[in-house]
């Protein structure tokens, strides 16, 4: 019997050609892998806890420039309101600078009176002004909180920090006016405590007055 002689064979090594569409396929793929997360990374660091923003209540200088620039927003605003129900127009500038003279601020330091002015994340954003009326009574007015901060808290912050001064300036109860049309700043009053008395002065825009005693339910 013939020996058996294996021949070693070469094998070919068959390669997979692409086509260019598939080349180009994955060079797309790879571009759409790398611009999403380039965008992952973007938006990650888009939502990065920020620096807690809170309010901060304090006294300050009536007469002092942020103290003039939150005065003249509060009255602005309800003197547009007040003129658009009744006329149908907004404030003029002068009407403004009129309003502003007649309806001074300065009571609102000692010893006749207080200012606070409200920041939220370090910027002013509201205030509120307390006025002694007598040893046991102190008369709330000038609240207010810049629009764009709304809803956020301002207001019951002011109102919590007004009545606590009020407090510590020996009052037992607090009292203010407003007008019917401010109906976003009655509901607020309500919601903290405040209930409906008679009227205690004649001002010009009082038109329905609120109070609360500091200790107990207003009598």
């Amino acid at each position: 019997m013939k020996p058996v002689i294996e021949v070693p064979v070469q094998r070919s090594v068959v390669r997979e050609v692409q086509s260019p569409w598939q080349v180009g396929r994955f060079a797309f793929a790879q571009k759409l892998v790398c611009m999403t997360m380039a965008v992952l990374r973007q938006w990650r660091v888009s939502i990065t806890v920020p620096r807690e923003q809170t309010w901060n209540v304090a006294p300050a200088l009536v007469n002092s420039t942020e103290a003039t620039t939150l005065l003249r927003n509060y009255y602005t605003e309800v003197s547009h309101r007040y003129h658009q129900l009744h006329l149908g127009r907004p404030s003029t500038p002068l009407e403004i600078e009129e309003g502003l003279a007649a309806t001074p601020s300065g009571d609102l330091a000692p010893p006749t009176g207080l200012f606070l002015l409200a920041r939220y994340d370090d910027d002013p954003a509201g205030c509120v002004g307390l006025r002694i009326r007598d040893p046991h009574t102190v008369e709330l007015t000038r609240v207010f909180v810049r629009p764009t901060l709304r809803g956020m808290g301002g207001g019951a912050r002011l109102l919590v920090s007004a009545e606590r001064t009020a407090r510590d300036l020996g009052a037992e109860r607090i009292v203010l006016d407003t007008r019917l049309d401010l109906v976003e700043a009655r509901a607020l009053y309500v919601r903290h405590g405040y209930v409906e008395i008679p009227a205690y002065n004649d001002g010009m825009y009082a038109e329905v007055w609120y109070g609360k005693r500091l200790t107990s339910s207003l009598k």
